[in-house]
């Protein structure tokens, strides 16, 4: 997701993604720990995306101030 696309939505839409993505990523950092992942980049995607969407928000949040 690039951040042009994140930017559109909105700040509770943001939100809900971030969450969403924080339970994957768990879910998965416990698969990667009990066995291989097919691909596990995925791991580094999952958090630069959440870092992603959490910059984004806070980018959001300073212009509503």
């Amino acid at each position: 997701m690039k951040a042009e696309e994140i930017r559109e939505m909105t700040t509770d839409e943001i939100r809900q993604r971030i969450a969403d993505e924080k339970d994957q990523l768990s879910h998965m950092t416990f698969q990667h720990a009990v066995a291989e992942l097919p691909n596990p980049m995925v791991l580094r995607y999952k958090r630069k995306l959440i870092a992603r969407l959490n910059s984004i928000l806070a980018e959001k949040q300073i212009d509503n101030n």
